[in-house]
């Protein structure tokens, strides 16, 4: 799969992950893990650029002793999950053209 298309899946399947309730690092890769295989360090490249593109904050707060960082979706991060299902269709569209050309040949 290219790099850059899995690249922004990766980034709105954490948005969505995240989308009904704060989380964390641990619980989001159990999360996407029926899904897609997710490491540490990507998962936390990918939230630190969502950070920056403010398309989700975070907090600190104490766990059974340790500070654990959680990750909260915002407007922003909102919209771009909401743009992504509209982008989708188009990809969608194009796969079914694709398929299309295949399946005649």
């Amino acid at each position: 799969m290219d790099a850059q298309l899995k690249r922004g899946l990766l980034d709105v399947c954490v948005l969505a992950a995240i989308k009904n309730e704060d989380s964390y690092g641990y619980k989001i890769i159990k999360d996407l893990k029926p899904y897609t295989e997710l490491s540490e360090s990507t998962l936390y490249t990918i939230l630190k650029r969502l950070e920056s593109a403010d398309y989700l904050t975070v907090r600190t707060a104490e766990h059974e002793g340790r500070l654990r960082k959680y990750y909260h979706i915002t407007q922003a991060g909102i919209n771009r999950l909401e743009a992504f299902r509209e982008e989708w269709k188009e990809v969608i569209s194009i796969y079914k053209f694709v398929s299309q050309e295949e399946e005649n040949e």
